[in-house]
């Protein structure tokens, strides 16, 4: 029964409602095979959180289904006009149709009639049935069903609309409510209303008049005669109306009761499907529900259930529910196989405590026996440069770990830390015994802090994950032992406690409980290893694992300790240029409105741009359709209004100070003076490299704000900053990829490619290319490599959509060879279901997304993102070789010289003035040439040299 309420509930869902409204509220999402997953997301979020929240005793969701309905009879041209639904919105229908039948949630749809008369005759039966009953619906149509029993719940904004919330907003009860719709029309629906009649107007005589009927048999005595003439003229106009704008509520469907129950989900099915679309928070959520059912049962026993019996919980619940197989994506050819589905047998394992000398000699003894082992380290804190090592967890057989205490509370016995590690360094520097962690990039950072170079790193299930699964979201060790293993490994925070003040450091804990959870750890990512790389040799990933993304951790970490200077007077000084600059945009845009206001307030803000300047609507946000004031809204009104620009600019500054002016200092380290941002290798399905703390790939480089922000990064005192950069990397990849001959004579002789561009889709010799042909090929070039649209390309060149087409047209024209290119890549795709890039990369596409005939203006999400893929992925390839080349030639010849950032296409390194050209001329060299035996066109390096990242000049070695 629904919380709160004496009466038992039913909820139902206007489905494609609550679809369009989450799609257009949630920014893009993809699934790790890449299908698009924003109004899936929204909508499963909507139904967990009915589910958990209101516990209604009944739940089905209405659905529309295809072809004519009665109103079409009555009129043609009802709903005419309506856009077709999205591609990347259609893509996802069926996907929340399965979700729900995982969900055990009935799906109701009437053939001839909307979805809104389903509800109608739902709701109808349920209030004479003695229920309370919730429409789940952003549709103003259902108002007219509000009752005693009946109400519309918001699930946007989470609370019941009744009658005197109907009253408040349009002035009428719901009995008046097809009357007040039949007078006013519908725009969404295509219905005309009488003319000069609105919606205050249709409320002010509806109030007056009671019904439509009373209103006009008494229409001589309302006032004004324009209005008088209109009414008298609508008769037929209001006959039609109302006939579509009622609802139905004899809908002949079977009210199936027993079946609309709430009923258990199927949990295996939704933990299989949130596994294949990348909701591994929503996974939580009914592995929790399981775990509570467990409990359960143990209760019943007399018994806590132990977390083995929570660990095998999943495994149990497959077997029992018979749904656990793996979704296929439905494309032929080799795949790379998701998660193991086979429960694994019960987990077994003893972790030993090392805490005494005794112990230690005889674990060194059969340590030097071994030929790899899984190292672990459990630390004082999650910066690598301020953790102390608590024990060394390591394992290398499966089942059994040993744990070495050298920090922890002082009532337990532990080894001395110093004599440890120097015992334990000869070893973990030398290639043998060859090691494997989770992770592995932590470890050799903490311990490169202690002075030991880890060596003889040959595997990370991470990163053995993240080759295999490249669109998933989430790699850590938890999701992975969960998925492949069946095993629930014991949570950091059941030893520490959640964040807060509360929050223990790890040589807090009792050193067994420790011991038990290192030794997990150890065990598990040898298990992973032992699991994950014979999938890696299936699918021909072993190569890249082992030749490029292992060797690469030590190039990361190298990066991340070396760290960049920053010059934060520089920056406290932009801060104040910042400030006095928003300080005179305020004032503009003050005068601009009339009046001061709050600029951070949405509410204001709105009231301001459209209730007082009177600036059209272009768009309403999904989440409660309030009118959008999003930068793609401002940017189209700014081409009406000053204000709007205004607007955007103040955004822009404000953003960039707090993202980098203001957060920047706060990042440099209290050891070293610099700032270390973490280069994350498993993140972006294309294998590009992604920063974080801070974020360095987003500071804008064309803007004069983001060209302050850089002039702030600084090399070594007394050195030199060296940016090396790999011109036009992608449009070269895109050359030898489609195999134009144009294209690549174009790079051969070193000609500027988007001057070319131009002179070819202008018709004019390339000496007569303007400045203004150059920027729109130039976006034209970048831009079909991603499918732009011509409303995209339009946007961006801010020219009307109709010259964009032509320009995307005569590109084409002249460059089929690059349609044909993009063309067979998805035929290939669709039949392989992969791509792969130029050494071997691959990411999964489910076949659903790639169609056999779509065209490239209409490509949807996973095609464009398809395409992106080799490209990307390619451009990703090359440069992880270039930093692994160049890094071993720096450290091969002895230099001084560092590797400090990876950004985009770019390296930046600090050098000693002495060494500048010489390095400089080695990492042109390593550049240019790092996949020069594959590649169809020449690579250029731009190098630039400076006292900052801004104040760089060309360099020529």
């Amino acid at each position: 029964m629904a919380s709160g309420n004496t009466n038992p509930s039913l909820y139902v869902i206007d489905a494609h409602a609550l679809i369009f409204q989450v799609f257009h509220a949630i920014p893009g999402m993809s699934s790790p095979a890449g299908l698009p997953t924003n109004a899936l997301y929204g909508f499963t979020r909507d139904m967990l959180f009915l589910r958990a929240e209101k516990r209604p005793d009944y739940l089905l969701a209405a659905f529309d289904v295809a072809g004519p309905t009665f109103r079409d009879e009555i009129y043609p041209e009802y709903k005419a006009g309506r856009s077709a639904m999205p591609d990347d919105l259609q893509l996802q229908i069926p996907l929340i149709v399965q979700m729900l039948e995982a969900m055990r949630v009935p799906v109701l749809g009437v053939t001839g009639y909307e979805a809104d008369d389903v509800i109608a005759t739902v709701a109808a039966a349920a209030a004479a049935k003695g229920l309370d009953a919730y429409i789940c619906s952003s549709d103003k149509d259902c108002r007219q069903l509000l009752g005693d029993r009946v109400n519309i719940y918001d699930l946007r904004k989470q609370r019941v609309f009744d009658r005197q919330a109907l009253f408040a907003d349009w002035g009428v009860t719901p009995e008046q409510v097809v009357d007040f719709q039949a007078l006013v029309g519908d725009s969404v629906d295509n219905v005309r209303g009488v003319d000069g009649i609105g919606a205050k107007t249709a409320a002010k005589l509806l109030q007056e008049y009671h019904d439509l009927e009373t209103l006009l048999a008494n229409v001589d005595k309302v006032s004004g005669a324009k209005r008088k003439e209109n009414l008298r003229g609508a008769g037929d106009l209001l006959v039609r109306n109302l006939k579509l704008v009622r609802l139905d509520t004899h809908v002949p469907l079977k009210l199936d009761w027993e079946a609309w129950k709430l009923r258990d989900w199927d949990a295996p099915r939704l933990l299989t499907l949130f596994r294949e679309w990348g909701f591994h928070r929503f996974a939580d959520q009914v592995r929790a529900s399981l775990t509570t059912k467990v409990e359960g049962r143990a209760a019943k026993k007399g018994a806590r259930a132990s977390r083995a019996e929570q660990g095998d919980l999943f495994a149990a619940e497959a077997a029992e529910g018979g749904h656990a197989e793996p979704a296929t994506n439905g494309a032929a050819g080799p795949q790379i196989p998701p998660p193991a589905a086979a429960p694994a047998a019960k987990w077994q394992a003893e972790y030993k405590l090392i805490d005494t000398p005794e112990k230690f000699a005889d674990f060194l003894a059969e340590l030097n026996k071994q030929k790899r082992i899984a190292i672990d380290l459990e630390t004082t804190d999650l910066d690598p440069r301020l953790a102390e090592v608590v024990g060394y967890a390591v394992c290398w057989k499966e089942g059994e770990a040993y744990y070495l205490a050298v920090r922890g509370p002082e009532e337990d016995a532990r080894l001395d830390p110093d004599r440890t590690l120097q015992a334990l360094k000869p070893i973990l520097e030398a290639a043998a015994p060859a090691k494997v962690n989770q992770n592995i990039k932590y470890d050799r950072m903490v311990l490169r802090e202690q002075g030991v170079a880890l060596g003889g790193v040959i595997g990370d299930p991470m990163l053995a994950d993240y080759l295999l699964h490249a669109g998933e979201r989430n790699h850590n060790m938890e999701v992975l032992a969960r998925d492949y293993l069946h095993h629930q490994v014991i949570p950091i925070t059941d030893l520490i406690g959640k964040r807060g003040k509360n929050q223990k450091r790890m040589d807090q804990v009792p050193t067994a409980r420790v011991a038990e959870y290192s030794g997990e750890d150890a065990d598990v990512a040898l298990r992973l290893c032992d699991y994950l790389e014979p999938l890696l040799v299936e699918n021909g990933l072993k190569g890249l694992y082992d030749d490029l993304e292992i060797p690469l951790i030590e190039v990361l970490a190298e990066l991340e300790s070396n760290g960049i200077r920053l010059d934060v007077p520089l920056l406290q000084r932009l801060g104040e240029q910042m400030n006095a600059q928003m300080a005179e945009l305020e004032k503009e845009i003050y005068k601009q409105a009339g009046h001061e206001f709050n600029i951070a307030s949405l509410k204001q803000l709105r009231t301001v741009l459209f209730n007082e300047l009177k600036l059209p609507v272009k768009r309403r946000t999904g989440i409660k359709g309030d009118p959008s004031t999003d930068q793609e809204t401002l940017e189209d009104l700014a081409e009406k209004h000053t204000l709007p620009r205004l607007l955007l600019e103040h955004r822009k500054i404000t953003k960039l100070k707090g993202t980098y002016v203001e957060a920047l200092p706060d990042l440099v380290s209290p050891k070293t003076g610099r700032i270390h941002c973490s280069f994350n290798q498993a993140v972006a399905a294309t294998g590009r490299l992604s920063s974080s703390e801070p974020n360095l790939q987003n500071i804008p480089i064309r803007t004069e704000q983001g060209g302050q922000i850089r002039q702030a990064f600084l090399p070594e005192q007394g050195w030199v900053l060296l940016a090396a950069d790999y011109s036009q990397i992608e449009l070269r990849l895109l050359a030898h990829f489609c195999g134009d001959e144009g294209l690549r004579r174009a790079f051969a002789e070193d000609r500027d490619i988007h001057s070319r561009v131009a002179a070819e889709i202008y018709s004019v010799a390339e000496k007569d290319v303007t400045s203004a042909m150059r920027r729109v090929a130039k976006t034209v070039n970048f831009g079909v490599i991603y499918g732009i649209s011509p409303f995209g390309l339009a946007r961006r060149l801010e020219i009307p959509k109709e010259e964009a087409a032509r320009f995307i047209d005569a590109y084409f024209a002249r460059y089929p060879a690059v349609l044909a290119y993009q063309d067979e890549l998805l035929k290939k795709c669709r039949a392989q279901g992969y791509v792969s890039t130029i050494l071997g990369r691959r990411r999964i596409f489910d076949a659903k997304g790639i169609r056999p005939d779509s065209t490239y203006l209409q490509r949807n999400q996973p095609e464009r993102e398809a395409i992106n893929m080799e490209i990307q992925g390619s451009a990703a390839d090359l440069i992880k070789v270039a930093m692994l080349n160049v890094y071993r030639r720096l450290k091969a010849e002895k230099r001084r010289t560092r590797m400090l950032l990876q950004i985009h296409d770019e390296l930046v390194f600090e050098a000693p003035p002495e060494e500048l050209q010489d390095v400089a001329a080695m990492i042109s060299s390593e550049m240019s040439g790092a996949m020069a035996s594959r590649l169809q066109v020449p690579l250029k390096v731009d190098l630039a040299a400076g006292p900052n990242w801004l104040e760089v000049q060309e360099l020529r070695p």
